[in-house]
């Protein structure tokens, strides 16, 4: 196969995966980051503490991230069909893509946030500070540069879990691989594939480590000013 023949099947199905990782991530992170907080609150020494809530969403949690991808994929074809009528193409690939990258960052976003130290919610706390004046003032800023790893882990595993989609008709490089390399014994246009791959997953790191790299150097540098502004912050609360 030329290049000529190759570049609009290439361009196209990376369009397709960058769109279904796009949306997974945005669905994921929306749900996900909540999750994990909720599973920090919720357990012991938790603001809102609630240990039948906690084992409940630790159930769930684990339920769902103890599935295979592609088992996954194919159990939830009549919820994929229902959400967006169709069990084809990058737009239903999005739901197992997000239902199972949702438990996974919720995770990671509870790692993450466990880290805070702990003596500047209870700094917070004494000042009067309601929970979401220490969830927003304290364990978002001060996670940040955590969450923000968190995010680019999670891409990372969605462009892979993509890949996946393609052998169930999900579209993408997946897809484009396993109909041209595998079935029709272009095993050049496979490399082809896996370095666009290689390349996306690189970006996608750089960007993420370079991102969490300067929250991080700025939050260092306004730590102190930070600190300060709790008082006014919590008593606001």
């Amino acid at each position: 196969m030329t290049w000529s023949q190759m570049h609009p099947l290439l361009t196209q199905a990376l369009g397709d995966t960058l769109r279904m990782v796009a949306w997974s991530t945005l669905v994921s992170v929306a749900v996900g980051l909540p999750l994990g907080l909720l599973l920090v609150l919720t357990d012991h020494g938790g603001l809102l503490r609630n240990l039948l809530v906690n084992r409940v969403l630790g159930v769930v949690v684990n339920v769902g991230r103890s599935l295979p991808f592609v088992i996954l994929m194919i159990a939830l074809m009549s919820f994929t069909r229902m959400i967006v009528g169709t069990t084809i193409g990058w737009q239903a690939a999005v739901v197992p893509l997000a239902v199972g990258a949702v438990p996974f960052f919720a995770r990671l976003v509870e790692t993450a946030v466990r880290e805070v130290d702990h003596g500047l919610v209870e700094a917070v706390q004494a000042m009067g500070g309601s929970t979401w004046t220490v969830v927003r003032k304290v364990l978002l800023p001060e996670s940040l540069a955590a969450l923000i790893a968190s995010v680019t882990t999670t891409v990372i595993a969605l462009i892979g879990y993509s890949a996946m989609a393609g052998v169930v008709g999900g579209g993408g490089l997946g897809d484009l691989a396993l109909r041209y390399g595998y079935q029709r014994f272009e095993t050049g246009f496979m490399w082809v594939i896996v370095a666009v791959l290689v390349v996306l997953v690189t970006a996608v790191q750089l960007l993420g480590d370079t991102a969490a790299r300067a929250v991080s150097r700025r939050g260092r540098s306004g730590a102190a000013p930070r600190l300060r502004l709790l008082r006014p912050a919590a008593a606001a609360s």
